[in-house]
């Protein structure tokens, strides 16, 4: 039931993004990706900040909800990472300083996300 669930919500995402933007997420281009992200957010996209994984075993946890996801399943990656536009946390935590962000590409590296990002952005999965 919860497999039949996720594959309607990624059809539905997919549409989404193909009649709005011409391309789905797996086809899009950088600039179309950072444009994507920040119109979901705009839209009023909210994702979860918390709980920060303080753990190996908990930031395995959501890699493991992550690894399956798709190119297409862009939306499902920002909520479950706690993906954010700003910096976030009293140390304000970013982008630029993750060790998964590629500054010369504005790109995480880390496998499960593999997502266009802006170096005042951030998410759960921020690691120095």
């Amino acid at each position: 039931m919860r497999e039949q669930m996720d594959a309607v919500a990624t059809a539905r995402d997919t549409k989404y993004f193909t009649e709005r933007y011409g391309l789905s997420p797996a086809d899009a281009d950088h600039d179309l990706l950072l444009r994507m992200i920040e119109d979901m957010f705009f839209d009023g996209l909210v994702t979860e900040v918390e709980p920060f994984p303080e753990t190996d075993r908990e930031f395995g946890k959501l890699l493991d909800i992550l690894r399956p996801l798709s190119a297409d399943e862009l939306r499902q990656k920002l909520v479950i990472s706690g993906w954010l536009l700003e910096p976030y946390g009293p140390d304000r935590m970013r982008c630029q300083e993750c060790m998964y962000y590629l500054v010369h590409r504005r790109w995480c590296d880390l496998p499960e996300l593999n997502l266009p990002a802006k170096p005042d952005w951030w998410c759960r999965l921020w690691r120095i």
